[in-house]
């Protein structure tokens, strides 16, 4: 098995993994080639042949957003493998054991973990790892039909070396990209940039007379939180636009992050593609919105900084689509329209920080093997509820964090990588190594489940087929 990227879902794939014995494999799958060829990986030593390529020198997770003060929105359960074997050593707690910590997060009493806490987590587990290689960037995904395998060359971007892998089946876990609208780009990174870099570029803002944050995401939320507080040092007048219609809480009660389950995947994915579109669309603050946390942070930061007849040198606008941005005269131009009532305004910036979000492009090294793929009426790929693309391959291409279309909301959460990677592991190998958890909240998502449970509870209509298909092939 190779895995392409080293994100924390690719990393936890590996560490599950690791440590798997292969010899009592049965059944499908499982009978991946050692990557090898010009150089050899992975040889058979009992146990599971896999491998895990990053184009990066060395593991790192959302530097430029490590901002001080921010944690994660997930539970630090939600780590590698917590969630599917307590026991494994590359667990969150077996970290702080190791680092000789364990005392002082015991004491700690909080379950959001600093980002930065994880993100030094992650760089352990891929050093404990032997599966992991960095400085190999994949160029290039082939098949090759005598064999029965994928032949992957890689390179690394700083020496040129060539390496060719050869496995049996892949792991896509390539991740998101930062996303700018073709109207923002163009001007100089320094000035105008993703948030995905803000921690890089934080100081041309603290330079800066004046800074717009745009979009209303947890990173431009953090954002605008992190130039708040540095504000009064500073002196710059900040604003913060959002086409959003406001600047909204992300869903965190107990029984709303259950849709973050085995089982509202399970429900997402047997609905039909017309209806997964549609329901999606309305489920952004169930992934996108504020954190609640942050949200009041912002707000009391503003509070206090209002008391008496003070007004703090700030704007926050909602409603607002920022069309394009010009530069006249050294500072930037922001061409915006209050959308809903349909009024033009500008505002003028010297720095520019951009919460637009992030895009799941198909990799270009996929193109040798694109048209055995297949894809959806809007170009995306088809997905098997196991997480392998419909292909017409013997092997298995399984993608993570690129199901957003055919699993829903649940794809990039942290809490359900463990759940997938499960999946993965238990097909690779042909058993269930890791248990499939079900019946694990408290609602029923579908009708089936509800009327088999609920005593007074009859379906209507059973006879009659679904018109349309899920994704399944």
């Amino acid at each position: 098995m190779l895995g392409v990227g080293l994100g924390p879902f690719n990393l936890g794939l590996a560490a599950l993994l690791d440590g798997v014995d292969e010899t009592a494999v049965d059944g499908t799958g499982g009978d991946g080639a050692a990557g090898d060829g010009i150089a050899v990986e992975g040889d058979a030593d009992g146990s599971v042949d896999a491998l895990f390529l990053e184009q990066d020198a060395e593991f790192a997770w959302h530097e430029g957003m490590l901002i001080e003060g921010t944690t994660l929105e997930v539970p630090f359960l939600a780590d590698l493998v917590t969630l599917a074997d307590p026991t494994n050593p590359h667990s969150f707690l077996n970290y702080l054991r190791e680092r000789g910590r364990i005392y002082e997060f015991y004491f700690y009493e909080t379950f959001q973990i600093p980002r930065q806490e994880y993100d030094d987590y992650l760089r352990w587990v891929a050093e404990r790892l032997e599966s992991c290689r960095f400085g190999r960037r994949v160029e290039d995904v082939r098949w090759d039909g005598d064999a029965d395998h994928f032949v992957v060359t890689a390179c690394d971007p700083e020496t040129g070396a060539e390496y060719v892998h050869r496995a049996r089946n892949l792991a896509l876990g390539v991740g998101s990209r930062p996303q700018i609208p073709e109207a923002l780009r163009g001007h100089p990174e320094e000035d105008v940039f993703h948030t995905a870099e803000y921690r890089f570029r934080r100081d041309r803002c603290l330079d800066a007379d004046s800074v717009a944050v745009v979009g209303s995401g947890q990173s431009a939320a953090e954002v605008f939180l992190d130039l708040l507080d540095r504000q009064p040092e500073a002196g710059y007048r900040l604003d913060w636009l959002t086409r959003s219609p406001g600047f909204f809480p992300m869903e965190y009660s107990k029984l709303g992050l259950q849709h973050f389950a085995p089982e509202y995947t399970r429900y997402f994915y047997d609905l039909p593609r017309e209806r997964k579109d549609e329901i999606r669309a309305g489920q952004d603050l169930l992934y996108k919105g504020i954190d609640p946390d942050t949200s009041a942070a912002i707000y009391d930061m503003l509070y206090e900084r209002s008391v008496g007849d003070r007004d703090p040198d700030v704007g926050l606008f909602a409603m607002t689509e920022v069309g394009d941005i010009e530069a006249i005269a050294g500072r930037y131009r922001l061409d915006c329209e209050q959308w809903q009532t349909r009024e033009s305004f500008s505002l003028d910036a010297d720095a520019v920080v951009l919460g637009t979000g992030y895009g799941r492009p198909t990799p270009a090294f996929l193109s040798p093997v694109e048209d055995r793929i297949s894809w959806d009426e809007r170009g995306r790929y088809r997905v098997t509820e196991d997480y392998r693309l419909v292909t017409d391959l013997a092997g298995d291409v399984f993608v993570q964090n690129g199901d957003l279309h055919s699993h829903g909301v649940g794809a990039p959460d942290l809490g359900l990588g463990c759940f997938r990677n499960a999946r993965i592991v238990n097909r690779l190998l042909g058993r269930e190594v890791y248990p499939a958890d079900e019946d694990t909240v408290f609602q029923d998502f579908s009708v089936e489940q509800y009327v088999e449970r609920a005593p007074g509870a009859s379906r209507r209509g059973v006879d009659e087929p679904n018109s349309l298909s899920p994704d399944d092939p």
